[in-house]
């Protein structure tokens, strides 16, 4: 079985697809998917065809993962800052460049 990262956008739009489905047949979403689908919707801004661009464009970048690319599509870290609280837990030493030009992708996306 293999790992795939899900964006915030992605769980906006799956649980707003299911909470559409299920509404036809009279069926509510459970809590913890309207919290989920809530939180989604607050947090998000972008679109899932925005966010899947941005995670292309951000994962040609040596030094960024798969689940990096999605934190960073979550998160839109605009500031160095971010950038290098987003890879603390990862073993990259980041240049200065380097957060330059993620946060220049990101720039382009907000």
């Amino acid at each position: 079985m293999s790992e795939q990262y899900v964006t915030l956008a992605e769980v906006r739009d799956l649980l707003a697809e299911e909470e559409k489905k299920r509404s036809e047949i009279g069926i509510d979403l459970l809590d913890s998917q309207k919290y989920a689908m809530s939180h989604a919707q607050t947090v998000t801004s972008l679109t899932l065809e925005s966010t899947k661009e941005l995670i292309a464009e951000v994962s040609q970048l040596e030094e960024v993962s798969d689940a990096v690319a999605v934190k960073i599509a979550d998160l839109l870290p605009q500031y160095p800052e971010d950038v290098r609280a987003i890879f603390s837990k990862e073993r990259i030493a980041l240049d200065n460049d380097m957060i330059k030009q993620i946060t220049d992708i990101v720039a382009k996306y907000i």
